[in-house]
């Protein structure tokens, strides 16, 4: 109704418009004045209904004179006009009664007060019912009405009254145009009913009025026509502030900051008086922009105006936002700890920076002395913030403690909190706990559908992160870009892929096909599927707009996928086609995927490029670098980088001690445990457990196992197969076995190190039996777990088991068998001095064998004195690796053992000629209490 009114008025000249608009004012109930003789100011006062806005222009009306007056009409009128500005609503009835029986309510000045009074005393039925007791109403005594309506909330209201104005032909003015304005922006984000307003302001010859200039520029930008509202701006012949702050902040809402402060500096350079608003705007435009540099120059010429001096703390809170988030975190707390009114705004945004820019501690201790104040206390933003700190850094305990604050301290949960609450549990692994708080809530939005299906995705459980999708389509609740960003995540196995097809075929549907984060979502989603062909065509087709994200987005799925040589192919397509620069992202994975393929002078090259770019600067490629070097059995290069990273963090200690362990540096790597910076953690403790069981080294195991015991991180599965391996590998299966029978929670790590440590000691029977009881609790054997099973059956002999096993994993537990079990089972066969069969084998499998098993048929023939099977397996070993020693010594034992020294003789000379060296051999006694 209210559309078709505004367009009558554009089509329709005034006079025609009042037979034509339906609107009514609401009618007065009967009876509804209590009615008293006596003032009494000492009533209590009654809550008033909460107003949404008000019109205070309306105060600053020049009011109408009338000719007479009775007596004590003054007295009244003050009393009334003290009721509008301290409203009570007994004291505004009682000032009614007294106004009546003195009759001045036929006096406009009065009944327009009263109009007034009973609207800001919360009585809004009142005002109404006095509104329409008036006789002859002028155009101030409407101008009250809508005003009333307006500070109520009810804004059709007030549109109902501003269209039966028009209806009775009462003249309006510049005033009742900027109150209906007021009205219009709060009930309709469409442009032409705020046109509509503007027309009629037009047509009346009233645009010349700096108050609808300012409301007009003000409106234009909060319905993002920021062109109109710029218009309006140069129209204006008298700028004042209002004006140019209007113009300051509208720039700023429609997201173009670089102009907020343009027009900022010109309001500067013509002279206009800057307020605490004008600032705010400008360091706020200066913080979107991360423009520290003119953020500095606005707090200069705000220390000029002495706003650091000053009660508007709001010009401070922007500071120290501007500064937090800039990553000047010092100025900020220095900006803030000058503040010496701290407002809870002013704490929040200081524990916000801190938080964003990743200092913990000092974010935890400006709350405790929030609660040590006690002047203010933490409001929900506050724990908000704190608990995106909670979910991003993981910190369960500290989320937990917030959530049972809350608890106490609000009587309900609403909505923002439950949904942070539930992203933080997702992200810190209790996907149980956010599916109650899920559960829970009586008024899911689309924000708590979309944290469940992404906390779903994110802890692993793809299909009930589907499922949930699936429900939230049938229950037809209007799905945004997030959703698809929370539910493409799940699609992460070749298993997914029809379901990742039919979501990219829903979200084109709904028209987000063009969008950069949609796309860099699906090359994720079809990458981690295996689909690399439909990744490319994707890539292909936004190449033209492709930024690096969306670059990085193939090359990390390539690499987390294992797809390492089509990464580095993407990366050669970054630099050759693409507008797109690299960062540490783009490094990080490309060393990775060197590093996974060997390939040393490639990965020299990404380093040399990382240097010249200095993107090796960032602590990621350090770690990265330290990693791939680690791989290429570099241990110098892998030290030198760490030496060379000034800002290492406990990933680079985890890299380099990783790297010296794998490359049988343990000695080195314990060295660098004992001089480590940083408090170790389950990564740390299990990378130097491999090191002590490659020493043999008990006595350092145990002062670790202790370490890890105050730590709390026995619980950790990977810990736990850690400690098996190196009690099992030191002699003391027995410590195994108890570690093993006391985690509460196994893992498959768990299950293989318990395998393997009976293989290791010769307990095929055991390592059977673990394996049966494996599989009974529902864990799902890899690869590893028939590596282990198939070594402890060669090691105890049981061949037919073995073999049983081998034959069985495909098909009943679908494990493809690798070159790893090849060469278990050839050593099962020749341990057993099948020998024959063992080549048979050999010669029946599918793929070639490597270096691996023929290594493994070599060792048998040496061991059962096979010299002609000797002979022709160290042939193609020799051909295969011919600068490995260990084969010529190994046949050369075996000439030795059957009395053939001429052949051993020749076969060392040989080695000798081509200067072949066998690696020095050396013993270990490690001396302690075992």
């Amino acid at each position: 109704m209210i559309r078709w009114a505004w367009k009558t008025v554009l089509r329709k000249s005034s006079k025609s418009i009042l037979k034509t608009l339906p609107f009514s004012l609401p009618k007065a109930c009967n009876n509804h004045l209590p009615f008293h003789t006596e003032l009494s100011i000492i009533n209590p006062p009654v809550s008033p209904r909460f107003c949404h806005g008000s019109c205070h222009l309306f105060d600053e009306m020049p009011q109408r004179t009338q000719g007479s007056y009775p007596n004590g009409f003054f007295d009244v009128l003050n009393l009334v006009e003290y009721c509008k500005l301290k409203p009570r609503l007994q004291n505004v009835v009682n000032v009614h009664s007294l106004a009546l029986k003195a009759g001045v309510l036929a006096h406009l000045p009065a009944s327009t007060s009263l109009v007034m009074a009973y609207s800001r005393a919360g009585d809004y039925p009142s005002s109404v019912a006095v509104f329409g007791e008036v006789s002859c109403k002028d155009v101030v005594v409407w101008n009250a009405m809508i005003t009333s309506a307006v500070e109520n909330g009810l804004f059709r209201d007030a549109l109902s009254v501003f269209a039966q104005m028009l209806q009775e032909g009462i003249k309006f003015d510049s005033l009742t145009l900027v109150i209906a304005i007021s009205a219009v922006s709060r009930i309709t984000k469409r442009l032409r009913y705020l046109q509509v307003v503007h027309s009629l302001g037009v047509k009346k010859g009233l645009v010349s009025d700096c108050d609808l200039h300012n409301a007009l520029i003000s409106s234009y930008a909060k319905r993002g026509d920021l062109g109109s509202s710029e218009r309006m701006f140069l129209e204006t012949e008298m700028k004042d502030e209002i004006s140019w702050n209007s113009m300051i902040s509208g720039c700023l809402r429609n997201d173009q900051p670089d102009k907020s402060l343009w027009y900022f500096k010109k309001m500067v350079s013509c002279g206009i008086e800057v307020d605490n608003v004008g600032l705010t705007c400008a360091i706020s435009a200066a913080s979107c922009l991360l423009d520290l540099s003119n953020g500095r120059v606005v707090h200069g010429y705000a220390i000029k105006l002495g706003y650091n001096e000053t009660t508007h703390v709001s010009v401070l809170n922007s500071l120290v936002s501007l500064y937090s988030k800039c990553g000047d975190v010092d100025a900020a707390d220095t900006v803030f700890r000058g503040i010496c009114v701290k407002d809870l705004v002013s704490w929040n945004t200081m524990i916000n920076g801190f938080s964003s820019n990743g200092m913990i501690l000092e974010a935890f201790n400006l709350l405790r002395h929030i609660q040590l104040e006690g002047s203010i206390q933490p409001d929900t933003v506050t724990i908000l913030s704190l608990l995106s700190l909670c979910a991003e850094s993981m910190l369960l305990i500290e989320g937990k403690i917030f959530h049972g604050f809350l608890i106490r301290r609000f009587n309900g949960l609403g909505i923002l909190v439950i949904n942070s609450l539930m992203n933080m549990y997702s992200k810190c692994n209790q996907i149980e706990k956010a599916e109650i708080l899920f559960m829970s809530a009586q008024d899911r939005d689309l924000v708590s559908w979309n944290t469940m299906i992404s906390g779903y995705a994110q802890n692993g459980n793809s299909w009930f992160a589907q499922l949930l999708f699936k429900k939230l389509m049938y229950q037809c609740l209007k799905c945004t870009l997030s959703t698809v960003l929370a539910v493409l995540p799940s699609c992460n196995s070749p298993k997914f892929l029809q379901f990742g097809e039919s979501v990219q075929s829903w979200q084109m549907k709904l028209g987000f096909s063009n969008n950069i984060l949609s796309a860099n979502s699906l090359i994720c989603m079809y990458t981690n599927c295996g689909d690399l062909r439909a990744s490319y065509a994707l890539l292909q087709s936004v190449s033209t707009v492709a930024d690096t994200a969306c670059w990085n987005a193939m090359i990390t799925g390539c690499t987390q996928n294992g797809y390492f040589s089509e990464s580095l192919e993407t990366f050669k397509l970054l630099r050759r086609e693409s507008n797109a620069k690299h960062d540490f992202v783009t490094l990080v994975n490309v060393i990775s995927a060197c590093g996974n393929l060997n390939l040393v002078f490639h990965g020299q090259l990404v380093h040399g490029f990382a240097h010249k770019t200095l993107v090796d600067e960032d602590v990621r490629v350090m770690n990265a670098l330290i990693t791939m070097y680690g791989r290429f059995g570099d241990v110098d290069c892998a030290m030198l980088v760490f030496d060379l990273c000034s800002n290492r963090n406990l990933c680079s200690w985890n890299c380099i001690i990783s790297a010296l362990s794998q490359n049988k540096k343990a000695k080195t790597a314990l060295q660098l445990f004992q001089n480590l910076d940083f408090e170790p953690d389950e990564i740390t403790n299990s990378t130097i457990l491999s090191a002590c069981t490659q020493l043999g080294s008990i006595r350092h195991g145990k002062q670790i196992h202790g370490h890890i015991l105050r730590s709390n991180f026995h619980k950790n599965c990977f810990i736990v197969a850690a400690l098996i391996d190196m009690y099992s590998k030191c002699g003391r299966l027995d410590i195994s076995i108890h570690i093993f029978n006391s985690s509460p929670k196994k893992n498959t790590s768990s299950w293989n190190s318990m395998i393997s440590a009976y293989g290791f000691h010769s307990k095929g029977q055991k390592a059977m039996a673990l394996f049966n009881e494996m599989i009974k609790s529902g864990e799902k054997p890899t690869k590893t777990t028939f590596i282990n099973l198939l070594s402890a059956c060669a090691h105890s002999g049981f061949v037919d088991d073995g073999l049983r096993y081998y034959n069985c994993m495909s098909d009943e537990y679908g494990v493809e068998p690798a070159m790893e079990h090849h060469v278990c089972v050839v050593d099962m066969l020749g341990r057993s001095g099948l020998l024959n069969e063992a080549y048979e084998f050999i010669e029946r499998m599918v793929v070639k064998p490597d270096h691996g098993v023929w290594g493994a048929m070599l060792s048998s023939c040496n061991y059962h004195g096979d010299v002609e099977m000797g002979k022709k397996v160290g042939e193609i070993l020799f051909g295969l690796e011919p600068k490995n020693v260990g084969y010529y010594v190994s046949l050369a034992n075996t000439y030795v053992a059957i009395g053939s020294w001429s052949d051993a003789v020749r076969l060392r000379n040989y080695v000798q000629d081509v200067r072949l060296k066998k690696p020095a051999g050396h013993s270990l006694v490690d001396v302690g209490l075992h």
